[in-house]
């Protein structure tokens, strides 16, 4: 089993790597302690059996009490930062806390409401993928459920104001792309952010287009990539790999890549209409190994085409009966 690990930061940010799936293998959960002794926890990470253990030890380790868990704070909706939320409420009592919209988006991913299961496979169809594919994918969605349950009853955050965490005045700043109402938090004084996903270090964020969410997914990271890069700061807290410095010109690389990737997706188009699939299939190649793989490659593709569509690079069409659905290059 792997053990959680964790490190005091300057402003007393407790770190804790929690252990979590390939290909991750860990996401950063952070422990604000106050002057009173209680706690806020951000993105306690997935609802597994190593992940409980794991937060078990840290609390033998630290010294914590359940109940002083007051606040349980959540930046996104996926798994591996939400999952775990209703169980630690179920311990502590406390709080859970998340944007309105991050909120809608669980319920439409998991519990009576949900229709991602079922809608997702179905999209990916009209864009070309094949069966053997999209019945992969709704085995791996089928597979967060255990990983979210208990669900958690949610308390709304307010961006127009102020969140204390730590004994300090926290700015909610509300971006998307990579999640709908995702949320990071900066604290003015010291430079710190709460970056979540909205900003990592090595890796690129994955930026989606699925049915039923936002219908401009990369024009809304982008934008939201430029107000975070505008800020000042001095240390980035990221929900996955080391805290970082260098914010702004992460941001600034993250943007880079994102308009490469757009002109390298118009670029397969020249040739004539494609499906988002074989569109897919060109820029990931033998890459996508695994449904999970494939998922998120397909997503992004079609973020980046409908990116391409809305600046009026390409056109989309939709042929045939099932309404199969390609794109082609505007010349």
């Amino acid at each position: 089993m792997r053990k959680a690990e964790f490190k005091t930061w300057e402003g007393g940010v407790v770190q804790v790597s929690v252990p979590m799936a390939l290909p991750l293998r860990q996401v950063n959960s952070y422990i604000l302690p106050d002057r009173d002794g209680n706690l806020t926890v951000i993105d306690p990470g997935p609802h597994t059996q190593e992940a409980e253990l794991a937060w078990q030890e840290v609390q033998e380790e630290l010294d914590l009490s359940w109940s002083k868990v007051r606040n349980i704070v959540v930046t996104h909706h996926h798994p591996d930062h939400y999952g775990l939320a209703g169980w630690l409420q179920s311990r502590s009592g406390g709080r859970v806390w998340m944007s309105e919209r991050a909120h809608a988006e669980a319920r439409l991913s998991w519990g009576s409401e949900a229709i991602l299961n079922e809608a997702l496979p179905l999209f990916f169809l009209r864009h070309g993928m094949p069966e053997t594919w999209t019945e992969g994918i709704l085995e791996h969605l089928e597979s967060f459920e255990p990983q979210v349950a208990p669900q958690p009853e949610v308390t709304y955050l307010n961006a127009a104001e102020p969140f204390v965490m730590g004994s300090r005045k926290w700015q909610i700043l509300l971006t998307g792309g990579h999640a709908p109402g995702h949320v990071s938090f900066y604290h003015a004084g010291s430079g710190q952010i709460l970056c979540g996903d909205a900003v990592l270090p090595q890796i690129s964020p994955n930026v989606g287009l699925q049915p039923g969410s936002d219908p401009r997914p990369l024009l809304t990271y982008m934008e939201g990539l430029r107000e975070l890069g505008s800020l000042r700061v001095t240390l980035a807290f990221p929900g996955h790999r080391e805290p970082f410095t260098g914010f702004a010109a992460r941001a600034d690389s993250l943007l880079r890549h994102h308009e490469e990737r757009l002109d390298t997706t118009a670029a397969l188009l020249a040739d004539g209409p494609l499906s988002g699939f074989a569109v897919c299939e060109a820029l990931f190649r033998s890459r996508v190994t695994s449904a999970h793989q494939m998922r998120f490659a397909m997503s992004e593709t079609l973020a980046h085409l409908s990116e391409l569509v809305r600046r009026e690079r390409a056109v989309m069409t939709e042929t045939g009966s099932g309404g199969q659905v390609l794109f082609t290059a505007v010349t």
